[in-house]
Protein backbone atom coordinates (compact mmCIF):
# COMPACT_ATOMS: atom_id res chain seq x y z
CA UNK A 1 0.00 0.00 0.00
CA UNK A 2 1.36 3.53 -1.00
CA UNK A 3 0.15 6.67 -1.02
CA UNK A 4 0.42 9.77 -3.30
CA UNK A 5 -0.87 13.39 -3.44
CA UNK A 6 -2.27 15.97 -6.12
CA UNK A 7 -1.16 19.17 -6.63
CA UNK A 8 -2.22 22.82 -7.19
CA UNK A 9 -3.63 21.43 -10.67
CA UNK A 10 -6.42 20.18 -8.40
CA UNK A 11 -6.05 23.18 -5.70
CA UNK A 12 -9.78 23.09 -5.23
CA UNK A 13 -9.68 19.79 -3.96
CA UNK A 14 -6.43 18.40 -2.35
CA UNK A 15 -6.27 14.56 -2.03
CA UNK A 16 -4.21 12.08 -0.81
CA UNK A 17 -4.51 9.00 -3.00
CA UNK A 18 -4.35 5.14 -1.99
CA UNK A 19 -2.54 2.42 -4.03
CA UNK A 20 -2.57 -0.96 -4.39
CA UNK A 21 0.94 -1.56 -6.21
CA UNK A 22 0.61 -5.30 -5.41
CA UNK A 23 -1.21 -5.52 -9.14
CA UNK A 24 0.08 -4.37 -12.39
CA UNK A 25 -1.23 -1.83 -13.38
CA UNK A 26 -1.06 -0.17 -9.83
CA UNK A 27 -4.54 0.26 -8.68
CA UNK A 28 -5.93 3.83 -6.99
CA UNK A 29 -8.28 2.54 -3.90
CA UNK A 30 -9.13 5.51 -2.39
CA UNK A 31 -9.33 9.27 -2.48
CA UNK A 32 -9.22 11.60 0.62
CA UNK A 33 -9.65 14.90 0.20
CA UNK A 34 -7.68 17.28 2.31
CA UNK A 35 -9.89 19.88 4.81
CA UNK A 36 -9.88 22.47 7.05
CA UNK A 37 -12.61 23.42 8.84
CA UNK A 38 -14.71 21.18 6.81
CA UNK A 39 -14.42 22.16 3.66
CA UNK A 40 -11.80 21.41 0.68
CA UNK A 41 -8.45 23.11 1.80
CA UNK A 42 -7.11 26.41 -0.12
CA UNK A 43 -3.60 27.23 -0.53
CA UNK A 44 -2.29 24.05 -1.13
CA UNK A 45 0.17 22.83 -3.52
CA UNK A 46 0.71 19.29 -1.48
CA UNK A 47 4.48 17.90 -2.89
CA UNK A 48 5.48 15.83 -0.77
CA UNK A 49 3.79 13.41 2.00
CA UNK A 50 4.81 11.18 4.71
CA UNK A 51 2.78 8.85 6.77
CA UNK A 52 2.97 9.81 10.72
CA UNK A 53 2.00 6.79 12.57
CA UNK A 54 -0.77 7.49 13.66
CA UNK A 55 -3.20 7.12 10.44
CA UNK A 56 -2.64 10.55 9.27
CA UNK A 57 0.11 11.93 7.24
CA UNK A 58 2.55 14.94 7.44
CA UNK A 59 2.13 16.84 4.10
CA UNK A 60 4.79 19.20 2.34
CA UNK A 61 2.90 22.13 0.61
CA UNK A 62 5.09 24.12 -1.89
CA UNK A 63 4.60 27.64 -1.65
CA UNK A 64 4.84 30.21 -4.05
CA UNK A 65 4.94 34.11 -2.94
CA UNK A 66 3.27 35.87 -6.14
CA UNK A 67 0.42 33.97 -5.50
CA UNK A 68 -0.16 34.39 -1.32
CA UNK A 69 0.48 30.39 -1.27
CA UNK A 70 2.62 29.53 1.61
CA UNK A 71 5.70 26.74 2.12
CA UNK A 72 4.34 25.44 4.99
CA UNK A 73 4.02 21.34 6.51
CA UNK A 74 0.17 20.39 7.57
CA UNK A 75 -0.59 17.25 9.70
CA UNK A 76 -3.76 15.96 8.98
CA UNK A 77 -5.51 12.81 10.23
CA UNK A 78 -7.13 9.82 8.54
CA UNK A 79 -9.86 11.89 7.51
CA UNK A 80 -7.97 14.34 5.47
CA UNK A 81 -8.57 16.79 8.11
CA UNK A 82 -5.68 19.25 8.70
CA UNK A 83 -4.66 19.23 12.68
CA UNK A 84 -1.33 21.42 12.85
CA UNK A 85 -0.16 23.74 10.70
CA UNK A 86 3.81 24.31 10.71
CA UNK A 87 5.03 27.97 9.22
CA UNK A 88 8.47 28.75 7.78
CA UNK A 89 10.87 29.65 10.41
CA UNK A 90 11.43 33.29 10.67
CA UNK A 91 15.05 33.14 9.03
CA UNK A 92 13.68 31.90 6.17
CA UNK A 93 10.44 34.25 5.25
CA UNK A 94 11.24 36.78 2.17
CA UNK A 95 14.20 34.11 1.12
CA UNK A 96 11.93 32.08 -0.28
CA UNK A 97 11.01 31.17 -4.01
CA UNK A 98 7.99 29.10 -5.90
CA UNK A 99 10.30 26.54 -6.17
CA UNK A 100 9.95 25.37 -2.57
CA UNK A 101 8.80 22.19 -0.61
CA UNK A 102 9.15 19.02 -2.82
CA UNK A 103 9.34 16.20 -0.84
CA UNK A 104 9.01 15.14 3.24
CA UNK A 105 10.23 12.24 5.42
CA UNK A 106 10.65 11.50 8.91
CA UNK A 107 13.63 10.25 10.57
CA UNK A 108 13.64 9.42 14.42
CA UNK A 109 10.63 8.67 16.38
CA UNK A 110 8.90 10.30 19.93
CA UNK A 111 10.43 13.45 21.23
CA UNK A 112 13.38 12.52 18.73
CA UNK A 113 10.62 12.53 15.62
CA UNK A 114 12.24 14.79 12.72
CA UNK A 115 11.16 16.05 9.65
CA UNK A 116 13.19 16.46 6.69
CA UNK A 117 11.98 18.63 3.71
CA UNK A 118 13.69 18.68 0.50
CA UNK A 119 13.96 22.22 -1.66
CA UNK A 120 13.38 22.46 -4.98
CA UNK A 121 16.11 24.94 -6.12
CA UNK A 122 18.51 27.84 -4.79
CA UNK A 123 16.64 29.93 -2.44
CA UNK A 124 17.79 33.83 -2.37
CA UNK A 125 20.06 33.14 0.67
CA UNK A 126 21.47 29.69 -0.58
CA UNK A 127 25.14 29.72 -2.92
CA UNK A 128 24.58 28.81 -6.49
CA UNK A 129 24.48 25.09 -7.21
CA UNK A 130 23.55 24.51 -3.72
CA UNK A 131 20.03 23.71 -2.17
CA UNK A 132 18.41 23.52 1.39
CA UNK A 133 17.36 20.56 3.07
CA UNK A 134 15.70 21.63 5.79
CA UNK A 135 15.09 19.59 9.30
CA UNK A 136 12.11 20.48 12.13
CA UNK A 137 11.59 18.36 14.95
CA UNK A 138 8.04 18.55 16.04
CA UNK A 139 8.07 18.61 20.34
CA UNK A 140 11.13 20.93 20.20
CA UNK A 141 9.92 23.25 17.48
CA UNK A 142 13.32 23.75 16.09
CA UNK A 143 14.58 23.97 12.61
CA UNK A 144 17.78 23.52 11.36
CA UNK A 145 19.29 22.47 7.71
CA UNK A 146 22.18 21.68 5.47
CA UNK A 147 22.86 22.11 1.98
CA UNK A 148 23.15 19.29 -0.77
CA UNK A 149 24.93 20.23 -4.04
CA UNK A 150 23.04 20.29 -7.27
CA UNK A 151 25.10 18.52 -10.17
CA UNK A 152 26.23 21.10 -13.25
CA UNK A 153 23.16 21.38 -15.94
CA UNK A 154 23.87 21.77 -19.53
CA UNK A 155 20.39 23.18 -20.31
CA UNK A 156 17.90 24.24 -18.04
CA UNK A 157 17.37 24.22 -14.52
CA UNK A 158 18.41 20.99 -11.59
CA UNK A 159 16.63 20.93 -8.84
CA UNK A 160 14.99 18.25 -6.25
CA UNK A 161 11.85 16.27 -6.28
CA UNK A 162 11.48 13.97 -3.36
CA UNK A 163 13.02 12.83 -0.55
CA UNK A 164 12.91 9.75 1.45
CA UNK A 165 14.96 7.78 4.52
CA UNK A 166 15.32 3.88 4.02
CA UNK A 167 17.91 1.29 5.37
CA UNK A 168 20.26 4.47 6.70
CA UNK A 169 19.64 7.06 4.70
CA UNK A 170 18.12 9.98 3.03
CA UNK A 171 16.76 9.12 -1.00
CA UNK A 172 16.60 12.16 -2.80
CA UNK A 173 15.49 12.70 -6.35
CA UNK A 174 17.66 15.17 -8.28
CA UNK A 175 16.64 16.02 -12.11
CA UNK A 176 16.71 18.54 -14.36
CA UNK A 177 13.67 20.11 -16.41
CA UNK A 178 14.45 18.67 -20.04
CA UNK A 179 12.29 16.05 -21.94
CA UNK A 180 13.29 13.87 -24.37
CA UNK A 181 16.99 13.62 -25.91
CA UNK A 182 17.44 16.99 -23.99
CA UNK A 183 16.77 14.97 -20.45
CA UNK A 184 20.58 14.39 -18.93
CA UNK A 185 19.49 13.76 -15.26
CA UNK A 186 17.31 11.80 -13.39
CA UNK A 187 18.59 10.38 -10.79
CA UNK A 188 18.07 8.82 -7.63
CA UNK A 189 20.90 9.97 -4.81
CA UNK A 190 21.35 8.73 -1.57
CA UNK A 191 23.09 10.90 1.47
CA UNK A 192 24.28 8.92 4.76
CA UNK A 193 21.95 9.53 7.73
CA UNK A 194 24.62 8.88 10.19
CA UNK A 195 26.68 12.50 7.95
CA UNK A 196 23.21 13.88 8.25
CA UNK A 197 24.18 16.67 10.70
CA UNK A 198 21.81 19.58 10.10
CA UNK A 199 22.72 23.05 11.95
CA UNK A 200 21.11 25.61 13.27
CA UNK A 201 19.58 28.32 10.67
CA UNK A 202 21.30 31.52 11.66
CA UNK A 203 25.14 29.92 11.04
CA UNK A 204 26.59 28.51 8.27
CA UNK A 205 24.74 25.45 7.15
CA UNK A 206 27.19 22.20 6.51
CA UNK A 207 27.01 20.54 2.93
CA UNK A 208 26.93 17.08 2.62
CA UNK A 209 27.79 14.67 0.29
CA UNK A 210 26.14 12.16 -1.94
CA UNK A 211 25.87 9.37 -3.60
CA UNK A 212 24.85 8.23 -7.00
CA UNK A 213 22.05 4.91 -6.54
CA UNK A 214 20.56 4.66 -9.35
CA UNK A 215 19.96 6.72 -12.95
CA UNK A 216 16.39 6.80 -14.17
CA UNK A 217 16.81 8.22 -17.87
CA UNK A 218 16.83 4.22 -18.97
CA UNK A 219 13.65 3.11 -16.53
CA UNK A 220 11.81 6.03 -18.43
CA UNK A 221 13.02 4.97 -21.58
CA UNK A 222 12.09 1.86 -21.35
CA UNK A 223 8.52 2.65 -20.08
CA UNK A 224 8.09 4.80 -22.83
CA UNK A 225 9.69 3.12 -25.85
CA UNK A 226 12.62 6.25 -25.63
CA UNK A 227 10.64 9.12 -24.86
CA UNK A 228 11.93 10.88 -21.29
CA UNK A 229 9.58 12.85 -19.55
CA UNK A 230 10.48 15.81 -17.23
CA UNK A 231 8.81 15.70 -13.69
CA UNK A 232 10.20 12.37 -11.83
CA UNK A 233 8.40 13.17 -8.53
CA UNK A 234 7.31 10.79 -6.53
CA UNK A 235 9.42 8.28 -4.99
CA UNK A 236 9.00 5.37 -2.33
CA UNK A 237 10.71 2.43 -0.73
CA UNK A 238 8.55 0.14 0.81
CA UNK A 239 9.32 -2.73 4.13
CA UNK A 240 11.37 -4.79 1.98
CA UNK A 241 13.35 -2.47 0.05
CA UNK A 242 11.13 -2.14 -2.93
CA UNK A 243 11.38 1.47 -4.74
CA UNK A 244 8.30 2.52 -7.00
CA UNK A 245 8.54 5.95 -8.81
CA UNK A 246 5.88 8.35 -10.47
CA UNK A 247 6.05 11.11 -12.44
CA UNK A 248 3.65 14.46 -13.15
CA UNK A 249 2.28 15.12 -15.70
CA UNK A 250 0.76 19.06 -14.89
CA UNK A 251 -2.58 17.77 -15.27
CA UNK A 252 -2.25 17.38 -18.82
CA UNK A 253 -0.87 21.30 -19.67
CA UNK A 254 1.16 21.36 -21.98
CA UNK A 255 1.94 17.63 -21.35
CA UNK A 256 1.89 14.29 -22.56
CA UNK A 257 -0.87 13.21 -20.75
CA UNK A 258 1.03 10.01 -19.18
CA UNK A 259 1.54 9.14 -15.91
CA UNK A 260 4.51 6.81 -14.88
CA UNK A 261 4.45 4.54 -12.41
CA UNK A 262 7.50 2.85 -12.13
CA UNK A 263 8.30 -0.31 -9.85
CA UNK A 264 12.10 -0.24 -9.85
CA UNK A 265 13.04 -3.28 -7.30
CA UNK A 266 15.19 -3.50 -4.70
CA UNK A 267 17.63 -0.89 -4.81
CA UNK A 268 18.44 -0.46 -0.96
CA UNK A 269 20.07 -3.52 -0.51
CA UNK A 270 23.09 -2.93 -2.70
CA UNK A 271 23.62 0.83 -1.11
Amino acid sequence: KLYAASDSVYANAPAIYTIDATQTPAVITAKTIVTRGGNPAQKLDIEGLAIDGDGGFWLASEGDPAKLVPNAVYRVNDKGEIKQEIALPAELYGKESRFGFEGITTIGEGDELTLVLAVQREWKDDPKGQVKILAYKPKAKEWSAVRYPLDAVESGWMGLSEITASNGALYIIERDNQIGGNAKAKNIYSVSLDAFKPAKLDGELPLVEKVLVRDLIPDLKAATNGYVVDKVEGFAIDADGNAFVVTDNDGVDDSSGETLFLKLGNIAASN
